[in-house]
């Protein structure tokens, strides 16, 4: 490279940076702060939990984990029955998330506002947010959990 071109060519980088960090999708500052923060309850070891939380990043909440030894008493005082327990419990906009929870399903969660607990995934379903197995998928039910212990679909995978 040549005195010469050395600077057009520095010139036709910084454009090429330029045009690619325009066409990224970003959040604005906004939409950063229109998502309430989660908080999980999780046990320390537990891989599938430390998935779910960077899926949940990965859609731009911002996501604290506490590591403790039971997620039971937990879900108790979130108001998630026993019942539809997975094994992590989280809080986030008022709401309480059991298990891998999508996302996408929160987020219609916050924005609907329905008078419930929150939402739950009993178990743990392979092909949900943090159980992903290759290509391996189980059909599984996001619940809706009323204020009175009570659950209905809200969005069933299949």
């Amino acid at each position: 490279m040549n005195k010469i071109t050395q600077p057009l060519q520095s010139t036709r980088r910084r454009t090429l940076l330029a045009l690619a960090a325009l066409s990224l999708p970003t959040l604005t500052q906004a939409q950063f702060k229109a998502l309430p923060p989660v908080t999980v309850y999780k046990t320390e070891f537990c891989g599938c939990c430390k998935d779910w939380i960077a899926h949940m990043q990965n859609a731009g909440f911002q996501v604290e984990a506490r590591n403790v030894p039971d997620t039971a008493p937990w879900r108790k005082q979130l108001g998630i029955p026993e019942r539809h327990a997975s094994c992590h419990t989280a809080s986030v906009g008022g709401y309480a998330i059991e298990g891998h929870v999508p996302a996408a399903d929160i987020k219609r969660l916050l924005a609907e506002k329905p008078a419930a607990v929150g939402l739950a995934v009993p178990g743990m379903p392979i092909g949900s947010p943090g159980m992903e197995v290759g290509n391996k998928k189980d059909p599984y039910d996001v619940l809706l959990v009323a204020n009175n212990g009570q659950a209905s679909v809200y969005r069933s995978y299949r």
